[in-house]
């Protein structure tokens, strides 16, 4: 894994993002010595790989549907305030 310093990280970005999902993770430190990793976030829903409670009948692709039906309500509902 590599370390970069901050000022390499800010000018090098793009690469060491590409780095870090590649290999999986950087680490970034700065003057202070102050050390930070830099790791990349899975892609997809964290809900892919969730199984549905058997027995229920109820798919995943039911449960993402509530999910976002929930969120899309609970969005509306701060607009309107």
């Amino acid at each position: 894994m590599n370390v970069y310093t901050y000022s390499e990280a800010r000018r090098n970005l793009s690469s060491v993002l590409d780095e870090a999902e590649r290999e999986g993770e950087v680490r970034i430190t700065r003057r202070d010595g102050s050390t930070f990793s830099l790791r990349p976030t899975p892609k997809g829903s964290p809900f892919d790989d969730v199984e549905p409670v058997p027995g229920t009948g109820v798919t995943r692709a039911e449960l993402n549907a509530w999910v976002r039906e929930g969120r899309e309500r609970e969005s509306e509902s701060s607009e309107m305030e």
